[in-house]
């Protein structure tokens, strides 16, 4: 039976300028797992990451290290009910409001 899970990440440190949401797309399509990166005004860097469990686990694991450049402070994740929504993984460049 599979277990279908979603995580709702925010990362802190120094995140922004240094390929993290390029290279978080490129390690969640290696873990094969779907949602969405993008920036925030205040620094982080918030994610979706839906797919089987230890597939999420494991991008949520990538994105306590990052890439390389990165400076990852703290990583505060939310569990949230699986939706299915997502055909793939996308990064979100809307500009802040």
């Amino acid at each position: 039976m599979e277990n279908k899970v979603r995580a709702h990440a925010v990362i802190s440190g120094r995140v922004q300028g240094v390929f993290f949401r390029m290279e978080t797309k490129r390690a969640a399509d290696g873990f094969g797992v779907f949602g969405w990166v993008k920036n925030q005004p205040d620094g982080t860097v918030e994610a979706v990451f839906e797919g089987d469990r230890d597939r999420v686990d494991a991008i949520v694991d990538w994105c306590r290290e990052g890439p390389p450049g990165a400076d990852v402070a703290d990583v505060t994740v939310s569990w949230e009910d699986y939706t299915g929504d997502f055909k793939g993984f996308d990064i979100n460049y809307a500009k802040w409001s």
